[in-house]
């Protein structure tokens, strides 16, 4: 990394700081170890930290990094997760889960991306992360429950086969909404009896998610 870039690194983290995207260490720590301008297009790479969503091709972008933080910070994360993720697009989002939890299950539709993403963690040496081609609003059963899943993409509603595969004791943060413009983020918890509990969170502009269960 270049002084630019680790400069422009260090001013986004602050930032996120500041606007309370980032409230502790650990999720500090991994946005400073992830290289996001690896996972941006080369045209982009002196762009890559900037506070604002990027596109990645076919008809993707790789998200704000404020609501990267936000949504990482929301899952309350520890070490022994288990985490889904539906949308892997740029693959950003799981490497910066990666470093804080114990594996990453993640999604993806375009099968161009899913393939470019795991070679950016085999040469990040990440190697817990499990990336696969298919339909995410279907989850991944074979891999379920898990503790926390996080959706980076927008549906008209909560796939009910997301909610079968959240633990008891699990959260989900997923941005809902009929609109294209602007959506709801939704906090998602299930107690240990297996009730659902949904909370409206911050206003927020996603992609389509796509699939039997979503658009």
């Amino acid at each position: 990394m270049n002084d630019d870039l680790y400069l422009k690194k260090i001013d986004l983290i602050n930032t996120l700081k500041e606007e309370n995207a980032i409230r502790n260490l650990k999720v500090e720590k991994a946005f400073f170890e992830i290289p996001r301008e690896m996972f941006v297009r080369d045209e982009d790479i002196s762009l890559a930290y900037i506070n604002a969503p990027l596109s990645i091709g076919y008809g993707q972008t790789i998200s704000q990094p404020y609501m990267v933080a936000y949504m990482t910070t929301l899952l309350n994360l520890n070490e022994n997760d288990t985490v889904l993720e539906v949308g892997t697009g740029s693959g950003y989002q799981a490497a910066i889960l990666s470093k804080l939890v114990m594996e990453v299950y993640t999604v993806e539709r375009i099968s161009e991306l899913a393939e470019r993403a795991k070679k950016i963690f085999q040469n990040l040496g990440i190697k817990n992360i499990k990336v696969k081609v298919g339909d995410g609003t279907l989850g991944w059963a074979k891999f379920a429950p898990f503790d926390k899943i996080i959706v980076t993409a927008a549906g008209p509603k909560i796939p009910e086969s997301l909610l079968k595969q959240l633990k008891p004791g699990g959260i989900m943060i997923i941005p809902v909404g009929e609109s294209t413009f602007i959506q709801t983020l939704k906090i998602v918890k299930k107690d240990e009896k297996g009730k659902i509990y949904i909370e409206d969170d911050i206003k927020c502009v996603f992609v389509k998610l796509l699939g039997k269960e979503g658009w």
